[in-house]
Order: C-alpha cells, then sequence, then structure tokens
C-alpha cells in the first residue's frame, strides 16, 4: 500500500478501495474481513468500511463471514474495454487472419502477473480452460505474454522475474527464471514469440505484439492450434506472416483513431 496522504490530487479511499477488490483472485475468490485487511495491509475497521461499502454498491456479496467478488466488478473491466473499441476494431481483421490460418486468434494485454485477454475469434475449443474476454492466464507461460514482457522497461521486467516462482504446467513448461529471461530476450530480438506446449499438452501458440505510435508492445495478438495438426514449423512458415500483418492492421487502425 502507498503511504501517500488523502490530499491533494491523492485519494488514499480510492486506492485502498481498488487494492481490497485486487485481494480477491482465482486463488482466493472469498475472503474473510481480517484476510482482506490482512492482505492489502490495512486495518481491520478500514476493510470494514471498504468492504461494506462495495457491498453496498453491489460489488461485493457476503455470507455474514466471507466476502467474496460480484460479477458486476466486470462493469469496471468492460469500461477499460469500450474505451479502446478494440472488438470493433480487431474484430474483422482476427476473423479474416482465423479465416486465413483456420487457427483461433486472440487479443490480450499485460496486468502482471497475468496477461488480460482483451478479444478473441475461436474456431474450435483447444483448451481445458474456457477463455473469454476477461480471462486471465500466467504472462511467463504464454506466447502473448513473453512478447508483452519483452516489451517491458528492464527495472519492471527484473523486477517482475526475481519475484517469479514458475509453475510446473507441464513437462515442457520452463522454470528456471535464467532460462525465462533468455527466451524473453530472444522474444524482443525476433518480434515474435512461440509456446510448444507449455501452458497446456497438445497447445502451441504464437504472438506478436500490437504497438503505439512509439513502437511500444501495447497488446499482443496470437495464433493458438493444436498440437497434433499444426507444427512448430507451420506455425512460423504459415502463420507468423499473416498474423505480423494483421497485428500491423490493428496497429494502424487503434492509432488512426487516437486509442493508442
Amino acid at each position: 500500500m502507498s503511504a501517500e496522504p488523502s490530499t491533494g490530487t491523492f485519494l488514499q479511499g480510492l486506492e485502498r478501495g481498488l487494492a481490497v477488490i485486487r485481494a480477491f483472485s482465482a486463488e482466493t475468490p472469498s475472503l474473510t474481513l481480517s484476510e482482506v485487511a490482512r492482505g492489502v495491509g490495512i486495518t481491520p475497521a478500514t476493510a470494514r468500511r471498504i468492504l461494506l461499502t462495495l457491498e453496498e454498491l453491489g460489488y461485493v456479496r457476503s455470507d455474514g463471514r466471507r466476502f467474496s467478488l460480484t460479477p458486476r466488478v466486470l462493469a469496471l473491466g468492460w469500461a477499460y474495454l469500450s474505451s479502446l473499441d478494440l472488438g470493433d476494431i480487431a474484430g474483422p481483421f482476427m476473423e479474416d487472419l482465423s479465416a486465413k490460418t483456420r487457427e483461433s486468434c486472440s487479443i490480450a494485454t499485460l496486468d502482471l502477473p497475468d496477461v488480460v485477454y482483451v478479444a478473441r475469434v475461436p474456431t474450435s475449443r483447444i483448451m481445458t480452460v474456457a477463455l473469454g474476454v476477461g480471462a486471465r492466464l500466467p504472462a511467463y507461460v504464454t506466447s502473448m505474454g513473453r512478447v508483452l514482457l519483452a516489451g517491458l522497461p528492464e527495472a519492471e521486467l527484473s523486477a517482475y522475474l526475481d519475484s517469479l516462482v514458475p509453475e510446473q504446467l507441464t513437462p515442457h513448461t520452463v522454470t528456471s527464471v535464467d532460462e525465462l529471461r533468455e527466451v524473453i530476450a530472444r522474444t524482443a530480438a525476433d518480434g515474435y514469440a512461440v509456446v510448444d506446449q507449455e501452458l497446456e499438452l497438445g497447445l502451441r501458440s504464437i504472438a506478436v505484439p500490437i504497438v503505439d505510435s512509439r513502437g511500444r508492445a501495447v497488446a499482443a495478438l496470437n495464433a493458438s492450434a493444436h498440437a497434433s495438426r499444426t507444427s512448430r514449423d507451420v506455425l512460423l512458415s504459415d502463420v507468423l506472416g499473416p498474423l505480423q500483418e494483421c497485428a500491423g492492421h490493428i496497429s494502424t487502425a487503434l492509432q488512426r483513431r487516437g486509442r493508442i
């Protein structure tokens, strides 16, 4: 938590309210008041006021002891997505990419330690996890995540990697932080990332950046395929070109509309 006082332009109450919302996760979908206070670093009395306010506004529900988020919090994310017009702008390009490659494609942004899906065109169910707008996956083990990590300032990337404890999701998952650093450096040099069955067995994906007018990666576009039908070589020979072309069209369209 920031130690900034509630004076001038800084609103500590707003900061604390947002921190309370972020305290909930897939691993901790429900929390007691004391767990929220401890996790956020605030007093139980402050946590109680914030939670009761969020409950009154409809963002939190309680069974009398434990608190959990309600679907209404999605409206906060939708406000961001709507402001980008990503669905309208990227949708036609993604549909064309999917038709050309016959693969599912997605766009995600970085919200460490995860990537957050903001647009998706599926061709078939290729993962055991259901993915849609708002879905989150660990950045270190996804092609889009590695593309976006490659665009971070060195200090920010180092801070992320220093705190990372990679999980062995499949026998192919890179769990060495030093090796991940090398993979991310190679991604930055290549301009794309391929993840081969590291996130889930049977899944291969390739991603490239969507950039702003300064060339900074603000989002990533990927194509995902069944490993049984699409080899790594095919991703590079047949999918990478159309993927880069699509990302270029989306980047240009967003820049022209002043979205990035």
